[in-house]
């Protein structure tokens, strides 16, 4: 089986994918800002320190991991629910893009490495519904802009790395219960979607947008 790294991996999504990858018999790497907190709640998983939002963090997990085949882009922040996008505060809005967006695309860049020496290579960006243009309203700004441009990220690098084999898809686990998104869906049924990512074949679907293995409009 593979061997995957779930940024964002000590709560929520991220540590329930962690959970059902393992369960499925992958090794799984969590990673998570605060290391302590990472391992109180890993169960035995390998446990790695990533910030992704820090450059020097990201190259530094990089460093220490030594071989991979899935990368979970899965840490997010604000959902800034209290605001609109003609009042947003902007610094808010380029904190939330500098883990949404540019996170996942400074991780991807980093581990780009070892996923291209992997036979079977996935990137899964943990996106939202919010991000789509085509059902997308007022509010949330923040978070929605940087969920649309990880939507664009995914479309992007899935058609340059075809030519390698590395399958590049973007989901949407729904409204889940977790402290982002408290009463909706169970948390399990989130990370179901995204682990069907992680476990598609090699002539699976890339460069889509899917909640529970069905295509989202971007």
């Amino acid at each position: 089986m593979s061997i995957a790294l779930v940024t964002g991996g000590n709560r929520g999504i991220g540590l329930e994918v962690c959970r059902q990858l393992a369960r499925n018999g992958h090794e799984v790497i969590l990673g998570s800002r605060d290391v302590a907190k990472g391992r109180a709640v890993a169960g035995g998983l390998r446990v790695v320190e990533l910030d992704v939002a820090d450059d020097s963090s990201v190259r530094r997990a990089a460093g220490e991991i030594g071989a991979l085949d899935v990368l979970v882009n899965n840490a997010a922040i604000l959902y800034d629910t209290w605001a609109r996008a003609e009042t947003a505060d902007l610094d808010e809005v380029h904190t939330a893009l500098e883990t949404n967006l540019f996170g996942a695309w400074r991780t991807t860049q980093a581990f780009l490495p070892h996923l291209r020496r992997s036979a079977h290579s996935r990137v899964v960006n943990v996106s939202s519904e919010s991000g789509s243009l085509g059902g997308m309203s007022g509010g949330t700004p923040a978070y929605s802009v940087s969920k649309a441009g990880l939507n664009a990220l995914t479309r992007l690098l899935a058609a340059e790395l075809r030519p390698h084999g590395i399958l590049v898809n973007a989901i949407c686990p729904g409204w889940t219960d977790t402290d982002m998104g408290q009463g909706g869906r169970p948390v399990e049924q989130g990370a179901a979607s995204v682990v069907w990512a992680v476990e598609l074949p090699d002539d699976g679907p890339t460069g889509g947008f899917f909640r529970d293995g069905r295509p989202l409009e971007w």
